[in-house]
């Protein structure tokens, strides 16, 4: 099917009629508030390779350095601001009738910041800490420490609270956002290539079970063809334009 390009009418009026909606924002939603996306040409993995910072092993080896990398990582996040996208789906959120739900792939906590409330953090986030050996949670201050600190249960370091490159996600969050692809109205894509497995399958999910897609990104993407709205555009200028006019539509 070729999606029909800026029809933002029909597609807030999907958005507007839904008894839910799952929105499934990826790297490109972060880089518009300044977040370099991953291994793109200025990206934040350049000049480290992905063993050193972003595997058990490279934590194993040196925990002090790849803790302060991901310090340096908090530091640079906080350091932004989310974007209208982000604004927009918080809006979405508080003034829809049905709930709205974000399953994000990004690690930064714009969302939360933006002030969504059902934020699915797939990938985790960088500003929780777990024990990198019998994965004890601790509170979020801990992610501010200097160095490591050790598991209170175990005496293991603790480690940044996200995925990393061999890790399988959180059962029980990928499992909600797989119900969720089934069973709502509307899937909202944002910023998301639409090639990193589990992820890419929800929409195909949600479109196999009669949802409506709506896709917001400036490139073409595997997913671009199945759906039903495309918008090749930055999400800060589309979701505001989008919701406004959901929301003027909600009953």
């Amino acid at each position: 099917m070729i999606p029909r390009i800026d029809d933002a009418e029909a597609a807030a009026r999907a958005l507007a009629r839904a008894e839910s909606i799952l929105v499934i924002t990826g790297a490109g939603m972060s880089a518009e508030s300044g977040i370099p996306t991953f291994r793109g040409p200025d990206g934040l993995w350049e000049g480290r390779s992905v063993e050193d910072v972003a595997t058990p092993e490279g934590f194993a080896r040196d925990p002090a350095g790849v803790w302060q990398w991901y310090s340096d990582r908090r530091r640079n996040c906080l350091q932004t601001e989310p974007h209208a996208g982000h604004v927009a789906l918080a809006r979405l959120e508080h003034g829809h009738r049905a709930p709205v739900t974000i399953a994000t792939q990004n690690i930064d906590g714009l969302h939360r910041r933006a002030g969504s409330g059902d934020v699915i953090e797939l990938h985790g986030s960088l500003f929780t800490t777990r024990c990198s050996k019998c994965s004890h949670q601790v509170p979020e201050d801990r992610a501010f420490y200097s160095e490591p600190p050790t598991c209170e249960y175990c005496g293991a370091p603790m480690r940044p609270g996200v995925v990393w490159f061999g890790e399988m996600l959180p059962a029980d969050r990928l499992l909600r956002a797989q119900a969720l692809s089934q069973e709502c109205d509307v899937v909202l894509v944002v910023g998301t290539s639409a090639v990193v497995q589990p992820v890419a399958s929800l929409p195909l999910y949600a479109r196999h079970s009669g949802a409506t897609l709506v896709e917001v990104n400036p490139q073409e993407t595997p997913l671009t063809p199945v759906c039903h709205f495309a918008f090749p555009h930055a999400a800060g200028e589309v979701l505001p334009q989008l919701v406004d006019r959901a929301l003027a539509m909600v009953e």
